[in-house]
């Protein structure tokens, strides 16, 4: 649109090569230069460019791309009350002195500053916003803003101190919630966040539903072989809450290494819900949302997809993120940064800081590099800038799962007779090719017995080899998929669900693990429970051995199983 303009401002200075140039343009040039023809058009055309450019809406705020950027991310604190295992460490991370975060004041002085100039929807994130004691002063000042065109003010929050919050935050001025929620299953939601709280957090949830927010939406960061199969179970949420899940893809940040087999695209992830959920519907989507909108007819809410990996949205990319020590990020996956807290803390006016401001704004580039590659990740959602995470664990392919869903699966039988020898004794596979397919699923337990010295090592997650439940648990998942690479005579399953928990028995110093495999074929999957809590409980032992070689590993079974020819077996 600017050439063409352009080209008619030139057009029109051909037509009247004879007008007189502005006094200002002529001081412009060297003393006693009398200026061409051509250095005349070129003066007025500038001036003319200039006099639009000061009359477009919000020009600090619109880039080179023509992206006019009206959603500003406020993180209020590096703080967090959970430690995720993909966000940071155990022990948490370093944090930026006290002196160095933004205070009330200057939070709500740079809002009503990105405010005048075209912001109309602010959303306060952390770190966890809910640790901020002055939060209900920030969203009350930033109510205030509405009078001169702020529209919408927005929180995204992991819950867990939440629900006390709701009345208070919707009478203060807080329109939307999001909530972060990255497992259903109330033992990974503490191996994930090496903390308590889920039922915390799914009554803010509720909690903020009945509360009346405008809109309530769950967040869930997806990562292959840890929640991916549960996506079916966050849509079934939307049956009777009239909430909005999005499955946001395990993004890159800020060169921690990364490996992309734990990547899942929001193409596998619908291809997922499908196979339960057939009739699923696509939505229109807002202008400028990152979320690909979806629904299953009948259901109060919806569900959505954010892809910043594999389809980014960078093109409609409206947001501009002000981190809590002050620093302005014009892109998450951009390592540029301006800081808007030395200028006003050094005098500066609203103009210049406005300034500062554009400048950086003009530098945005037209897409993140991260879809390009994916060398370099680590998804952090809940923190101001990216931090620092435990290394990510080694990856081991699987056999090619293509052969996998064509071969016929491992028999189940009460018989007497064993299955897997032929007429004359020597050791066969069983031939189940004539069986139906059907639902099966199977359950083992099993625990490790250790001193009381190893076991609050384990408790506290001070093991020297790192977090053992985690890593246990990831194996005990790995290895359910690797049975038929283990176990000679079994074959490969295609399994749909693999659910491995560890839980602290703090009367018996054990660690109890049990492990639920489900899939849909010819044979059971009895064997691929009892493997995933083999060598999760092997796992612990690895990990602790240094502190207690006396560790034990007892009582290894199945407890229970269901489908098949042979009935539903459950143990005494």
């Amino acid at each position: 649109m600017r050439f063409s303009l352009k080209r008619l401002l030139t057009a029109e200075c051909r037509s009247t090569s004879k007008r007189s140039y502005s006094a200002a343009a002529a001081a412009a040039l060297p003393e006693q230069a009398v200026p061409t023809t051509q250095e005349r058009r070129k003066l007025h055309v500038r001036e003319k460019l200039a006099a639009i450019e000061a009359t477009r809406p919000f020009p600090q705020l619109t880039d080179t791309f023509g992206r006019q950027h009206s959603y500003l991310r406020i993180s209020l604190t590096e703080k967090c009350n959970l430690r995720c295992t993909y966000c940071m460490p155990a022990e948490g991370v370093p944090l930026s002195p006290k002196d160095h975060i933004l205070s009330t004041p200057e939070v709500l002085r740079l809002a009503k500053l990105f405010v005048t100039e075209g912001v109309t929807k602010i959303r306060l994130t952390g770190g966890e916003p809910t640790i901020r004691k002055d939060l209900m002063d920030i969203i009350a000042g930033l109510n205030d803003l509405r009078s001169i065109g702020l529209k919408t003010i927005g929180m995204t929050t992991n819950g867990l101190a939440l629900k006390r919050k709701l009345p208070a935050l919707r009478e203060a001025g807080l329109d939307q919630l999001n909530i972060s929620l990255d497992t259903l299953d109330v033992f990974k939601f503490e191996l994930m966040t090496r903390r308590r709280g889920f039922q915390n957090v799914m009554d803010s949830i509720t909690g903020a539903v009945s509360a009346g927010f405008d809109a309530v939406k769950l967040n869930a960061v997806v990562i292959k072989n840890v929640n991916d199969y549960e996506v079916v179970r966050f849509v079934e949420l939307t049956k009777d809450m009239p909430i909005n899940v999005r499955f946001i893809e395990y993004m890159p940040f800020d060169g921690n290494k990364w490996n992309e087999a734990k990547f899942v695209s929001y193409k596998n992830m619908l291809a997922r819900i499908k196979e339960t959920y057939p009739d699923v519907i696509k939505l229109t989507d807002d202008a400028n949302d990152t979320s690909k909108a979806y629904a299953v007819p009948g259901f109060s809410g919806k569900f959505g997809f954010i892809t910043s990996m594999s389809e980014h949205f960078c093109g409609s990319c409206n947001r501009l993120r002000l981190l809590a020590d002050g620093n302005l990020k014009v892109c998450l996956f951009g390592n540029a940064e301006v800081n808007l807290r030395d200028a006003m803390r050094s005098g500066a006016q609203d103009d210049k800081l406005l300034d500062v401001i554009g400048a950086a704004v003009k530098r945005k580039k037209k897409q993140h590099a991260a879809g390009s590659t994916m060398a370099y990740a680590i998804p952090c959602t809940r923190v101001g800038r990216p931090a620092a995470m435990l290394p990510a664990l080694p990856y081991r392919p699987i056999m090619p799962a293509q052969n996998c869903l064509r071969i016929p699966m491992r028999h189940h039988s009460t018989s007497s007779k064993l299955t897997h020898t032929d007429a004359s004794g020597r050791a066969t596979m069983v031939d189940v090719s004539s069986k139906t397919a059907t639902l099966r699923t199977a359950t083992a337990k099993g625990r490790v017995l250790m001193s009381a010295e190893a076991f609050s090592l384990v408790k506290t997650n001070a093991m020297k080899k790192g977090d053992v439940l985690t890593v246990a648990q990831i194996a005990g998942i790995h290895a359910a998929k690797q049975t038929g690479v283990l176990i000679p005579l079994c074959h490969p399953l295609p399994l749909s669900r693999i659910d491995v928990r560890l839980d602290l028995d703090d009367d018996n110093q054990c660690v109890d693990v049990a492990a639920t495999v489900s899939c849909r074929g010819q044979t059971g999957v009895e064997m691929e429970a009892i493997v995933a809590v083999s060598v999760a409980c092997c796992t612990v032992y690895d990990m602790c051995k240094a502190v207690d070689k006396g560790i034990r590993i007892h009582d290894i079974r199945v407890v229970e199983k269901t489908g098949g020819k042979s009935g539903d077996y459950k143990a005494d």
